[in-house]
């Protein structure tokens, strides 16, 4: 009997101990992925794929939505190619607050584009927005696939959807603007933090600062902390320093290159807008509700489910928490500060745009946690109607959306259009200049300007700001400059063409208001071509920012986004 309780207690010994759950080795084991959580996760090419459709969609049918994407990214990068483009002062080596890196590398795509395509420019312009949908595709895929494998595929689906079809998304994803490019890197590097990759997470964070937006520090900060404390603290801290290092370097280098003098843009921008007393409330300034009411026309009820994320966290049973509260923290973050910025624009929230949609979908997984009863096996009649609800609410959220998307493309595309039109029209002749008065900033870019016309001039319809002037090869190009920038937005005397009579071609938006536009004058212009504009001020908000079928063209009042031409004398 004493022998058979020995090898009892030898065997008993010898077993592997239970795992009661509150072991460090099983909190471990439940916060890292498995294989077997990898096989069930979703895999990459179902993301890649729908991304890659709707970004794709982006690239071919975005508005460009701020003039700072064309004055200060699409021309400079045309200067660069073609050796024509409008200069702004941020440009003028006597600031230098543009970093010419970050145009050095679309340069990369646009370069071999302007090679093969030849005068073709526009196709060079869209091959650009299809470099950064693909970007984009990529980043998004790597933290759907991330969130697939700790939280499980419905979460990820959710998250798919919004970032395929929220509005926000959409416009954001393929904006050639150093905030998507944060945006980029924000996305990649949260889904690096889920992955573990803390190290790799960090490096990311290091490279949306410094070649995106540096004021977008203070979004990567949460997980760059957190990537610190949890990963290795001397291979993190390490790639991060090492990448910001040669990052640095590198942007110091093209802007000697082109500004010809040695020069940081990225600590001239955080001088004149942190410690230089920047003015940028000169640009123009919002209330405090700003990026709220924005916040809503880009993501609708989504918007209000993420701003929730933090009050319905502690009904989530821990399972969003630490990680993916870290993860979206950012959101409140940014916010916070952002609205306390005299200046606002839509384009300062792009970096958190993916992480609202995260936080919203996991509101959305987390609702029937509500109803649940953790003393009872069965669920209740409750926690049924609230899973049911889930799919409902999703959709009605994307169907929003696509109402939007649809207002903003068929209301404000006709810019666009329009100077696609100039390439139909050589017989204007050779050496033609093209005016543009009032509507100066939703000029496209040179990119939709053809060879037949020499000079694009701004002619005086009442602004009073600092208008972009072209490029002055004779003062040095990138190098120079101009006595004519300032960084108060004081208008130039040289800014606008004082013989209107020197104009072969005409832009102007007609919204038929009680004083009479240029293009009424039937016996000086002719009208190439004319395509509906919504009207801002006449129609309502509720029909202008939402498509709802049979309202939105009867409710909203249109203009007409006008080309015009000089008719001869012969005609006249």
């Amino acid at each position: 009997m004493s022998l058979s309780s020995a090898r009892q207690r030898r065997a008993t010994a010898a077993s592997p101990p239970t795992d009661d759950g509150y072991s460090k080795e099983a909190k471990d084991r439940r916060r890292r992925p498995s294989a077997d959580d990898d096989e069930e996760g979703i895999r990459w090419f179902l993301p890649f794929l729908a991304l890659g459709l709707l970004r794709h969609m982006s690239a071919s049918s975005n508005l460009i939505h701020d003039c700072d994407e064309v004055f200060n990214y699409w021309e400079p990068l045309h200067f660069l190619l073609y050796r024509s483009g409008f200069q702004t002062w941020e440009y003028s080596s006597n600031f230098a607050l543009r970093s010419y890196l970050y145009l050095f590398i679309h340069a990369l795509v646009a370069g071999p584009a302007s090679l093969i395509f030849g005068e073709h420019k526009v196709r060079v312009f869209y091959s650009v927005r299809i470099f950064l949908g693909l970007i984009s595709t990529i980043t998004e895929t790597v933290l759907v696939v991330a969130l697939s494998r700790r939280y499980g595929k419905r979460l990820a689906c959710y998250v798919l959807a919004m970032l395929c079809l929220t509005s926000g998304c959409f416009f954001a994803s393929t904006s050639f603007l150093p905030s998507s490019f944060s945006m980029y890197a924000v996305t990649l590097s949260s889904a690096l933090f889920l992955l573990e990759k803390y190290a790799a997470a960090v490096s990311v964070a290091a490279a949306g600062v410094i070649l995106g937006w540096p004021f977008s520090i203070l979004v990567f900060l949460p997980v760059t902390v957190y990537s610190l404390i949890r990963g290795s603290f001397r291979r993190v801290f390490l790639s991060g320093f090492l990448t910001s290092l040669f990052l640095l370097v590198l942007s110091v280098i093209a802007d000697y290159y082109c500004y010809g003098k040695w020069t940081a843009s990225v600590f001239n921008l955080l001088k004149y807008n942190v410690f230089g007393g920047g003015e940028s409330h000169l640009y123009g300034t919002e209330g405090f509700s700003f990026y709220f009411r924005n916040g809503f026309n880009n993501f609708n009820f989504a918007f209000i489910l993420a701003l929730l994320f933090l009050g319905v966290v502690p009904f989530a049973r821990k399972k969003y928490v630490p990680d993916l509260l870290i993860v979206v923290s950012p959101v409140y973050i940014w916010l916070a500060f952002m609205s306390l910025q005299a200046h606002k624009e839509e384009r300062f929230l792009y970096p958190i745009y993916p992480l609202i949609c995260v936080a919203a979908s996991a509101v959305i997984d987390i609702i029937p946690d509500f109803f649940h009863d953790k003393y009872s096996s069965e669920q209740s009649i409750f926690e049924k109607i609230a899973k049911g609800l889930r799919p409902l609410i999703l959709g009605f959220i994307l169907c929003a959306s696509h109402s939007r998307t649809f207002s903003m493309l068929n209301g404000y595309g006709a810019p666009i259009q329009i100077y696609q039109h100039l390439e139909y029209h050589e017989d204007t002749g050779p050496g033609s200049v093209l005016c543009v008065g009032s509507e100066w900033h939703r000029y496209p870019s040179s990119f939709f300007v053809p060879s037949y016309i020499s000079e694009v001039r701004w002619i005086d319809d009442g602004f009073r700001g600092l208008l972009p002037f072209p490029f002055n090869e004779t003062l040095g190009g990138t190098t120079a400059a101009p006595s004519y920038f300032n960084d108060k937005n004081k208008a130039s005397d040289e800014q606008y063409l004082k013989d209107i009579g020197a104009c072969n071609l005409l832009v102007e938006l007609d919204l038929r208001r009680p004083y009479p536009s240029r293009g009424s004058d039937l016996s000086t212009w002719e009208t190439l071509a004319a395509l509906p504009f919504l009207d801002r001020e006449l129609s309502p908000a509720l029909y202008r920012s939402f498509f709802i079928p049979y309202r939105w063209q009867h409710n909203n009042v249109f203009g007409l986004y006008k080309l015009l031409r000089r008719l001869h004398a012969d005609q006249q």
